[in-house]
């Protein structure tokens, strides 16, 4: 052992020095296992009348960061609390205490230490563990060796990577709903799919991504087809499949976050990227510019077609635009200019317009934000009474339907909050109020909004008289023969829309009622 010791250099007759030991174990070498510091940690303390009476560790962890290494939190809140029962600490050399990037933070903690009556003392350094000159030096000098090994190895871990990337082969992380990993051997050729949370166990197998079952890859291109085709956003692609019970690859709900994910990531369509963000030396985790991501396309076999991935990023970054106050209030103006005034609905059917939510949220409400294009509203506090009343008769309308379905015999499901129930697992059936809006010249109308993104196989609009009073009649709508997201009802329609008018809802309980087969034979 080259280490040597100030003043306990030399073995007295007096009682032994207590002391606690600090182990710590990265990876990297088997000659820094726990085992091998603690062994020569002992014939350290043998050789200096040391009696070692307290062990801290910190296993398979990293030396960067103080934060992430619960043994030396615990042992400097010990020593700064007045709970150690010990005058010295001793580690097996500069590193296992710590590879600070900056040189001050493991000095400091000995610093801390020393303040409070404990010395640090490292055995298998070469300098003396004295506070001369020549100590404090060689200390900064191995303090400052320790940090640049991880600077280096990092470095050396990032090339490669980036390497193993351009061969197409993946680096960590879940494959994602839809694909699954491989393990190659290091001629490429396959040996088995990993199942969650396995790993490779050998250095020289590698992984990459293959199609993954065939219903969640017919899943996956059922959401670029409702994003891209029918316009649906990503909250609504995700409940839509939480409706119908599907979950993500990690058994979870789908969020707006995990189906942007899968409408952005290119592994979908065949390519390897890395290097997105970087979280290098433990320091703040950071976005990466795209010139800095690694990446080789077409590695992968794809399960969406390149020009569908595209589209859907046309869709995504134009939608992510964020129009400043000016854009927005010179839309609200030509909208004004087009019918004349405005209300909630107005701006929410208005194609070149954000919606009237948008406006609430940047300016603080609609009100606010028609006195800044000098508007004077005379209808609006109206309509928000309408909405209120509405609101309010929502929740019995909903009871009364799913009573009434269920007196016929027919099983339904409803959360008794959403507009959706289903009837016998076979109808899903969406009910909409739609308030009477009474025109200019007193003619009355009605507009129907249908949620696309519940993919109900029929709506029950329900026609409100006047002032919300009561409802007035029903339609019951097909979604066979009523597309589009909204439709315009007058007292008097065509006849191919008012096939589906009904005083009543009985025919609807008399579609849905159970009738036993021998009854009809």
């Amino acid at each position: 052992m080259i280490g040597l010791i100030n003043n306990t250099s030399a073995v007295s007759a007096s009682a032994p020095i207590r002391a606690a030991q600090y182990l710590r174990m990265s990876t990297e070498h088997q000659r820094y296992s726990t085992e091998n510091q603690a062994g020569a940690i002992q014939d350290y303390a043998a050789k200096n009348n040391i009696e070692i009476v307290r062990t801290y560790s910190d296993e398979g962890i990293s030396g960067l960061t103080f934060e992430g290494r619960p043994g030396i939190r615990k042992m400097i809140s010990d020593v700064e609390s007045g709970n150690a029962d010990y005058e010295l600490i001793l580690v097996y050399d500069v590193s296992r205490w710590g590879r600070f990037q900056d040189l001050d933070e493991g000095i400091y903690y000995m610093h801390h230490c020393k303040k409070a009556g404990v010395r640090v003392e490292f055995c298998g350094e070469r300098f003396q563990n004295g506070g001369d000159i020549g100590s404090k030096i060689q200390l900064l000098v191995s303090n400052s060796s320790a940090s640049d090994y991880s600077r280096v190895l990092s470095t050396k871990v990032h090339m490669g990577q980036t390497t193993l990337i351009k061969k197409g082969f993946r680096q960590g992380g879940p494959a994602g709903f839809g694909l699954r990993r491989l393990l190659v051997d290091d001629s490429g050729n396959a040996k088995f799919q990993l199942r969650r949370l396995e790993h490779k166990s050998i250095q020289t197998d590698r992984v990459v991504l293959v199609p993954g079952p065939p219903e969640e890859i017919t899943v996956v291109r059922r959401i670029y087809a409702d994003f891209i085709e029918r316009g649906l956003t990503e909250q609504q692609i995700a409940n839509r499949l939480n409706w119908e019970g599907v979950h993500t690859d990690l058994e979870r709900p789908w969020t707006r976050s995990t189906v942007r994910q899968v409408l952005t990531n290119e592994k979908y369509i065949g390519n390897n990227v890395w290097n997105r963000r970087s979280f290098k030396l433990k320091t703040k985790r950071v976005q990466n510019d795209p010139a800095l991501w690694v990446r080789a396309d077409g590695v992968f076999e794809s399960i969406i077609d390149p020009k569908l991935f595209n589209a859907a990023q046309k869709i995504i970054a134009t939608r992510s635009h964020r129009p400043d106050n000016e854009e927005m209030l010179n839309a609200l103006q030509r909208v004004l200019q087009r019918h004349g005034y405005l209300s909630g609905l107005i701006i929410d059917e208005a194609d070149s317009c954000p919606s009237a939510g948008a406006y609430q949220s940047r300016f603080g409400s609609l009100l606010r934000t028609y006195k800044l294009i000098g508007y004077q509203p005379d209808r609006d506090y109206r309509y928000v009474d309408i909405n209120r009343r509405l609101r309010q008769q929502y929740p019995g309308i909903i009871t009364s339907i799913v009573s009434r379905v269920h007196e016929t015999g027919a099983r339904v499901r409803n959360d008794g909050a959403s507009s959706m129930f289903i009837v016998n697992e076979e109808i899903r059936a969406s009910l909409v109020l739609s308030r009477c809006h009474i025109s200019t010249a007193g003619r009355k109308r009605w507009f129907i909004r249908f949620d696309t993104g519940l993919c109900a196989d029929i709506t029950i609009a329900a026609r409100m008289e006047p002032e919300e009073a009561c409802i007035k009649d029903f339609y019951i709508l097909p979604a066979l023969d009523c597309s589009g997201e909204k439709l315009r009802l007058f007292e008097n329609n065509a006849s191919e829309l008012d096939v589906y008018r009904f005083d009543t809802l009985d025919a609807l309980y008399h579609l849905v009622k159970r009738t036993r087969i021998k009854d009809i034979i």
